[in-house]
């Protein structure tokens, strides 16, 4: 199966997927990149090549990736290995 392009389209469907299964990855991302210890309501905005787009405690605040994201699969794999990079989540 092709992975999709990053278009606005697929960056909602990844936040909502994000937003709705994986809460907890989504402050993990907040509290560690973004380096906001005490953040406690996040939720995922947008995902772009470039970076994450996140609302942190009604601020937003973008995560800069390594480097850009071709696509969908991608943005996947990208997510999955920030969150397994965290301390005690290997």
């Amino acid at each position: 199966m092709a992975a999709d392009p990053l278009t606005p389209a697929v960056s909602d469907r990844i936040c909502r997927h994000m937003n709705d299964d994986h809460a907890d990855a989504v402050v993990a991302y907040a509290r560690h990149y973004g380096g906001i210890a005490t953040a406690e309501s996040v939720r995922m905005l947008a995902v772009a090549p470039e970076a994450m787009r996140l609302e942190v405690d009604g601020a937003v605040v973008e995560i800069p990736f390594d480097r850009t994201l071709t696509d969908s699969e991608d943005a996947h794999r990208t997510l999955v290995a920030m969150l397994r990079s965290l301390p005690g989540k290997a």
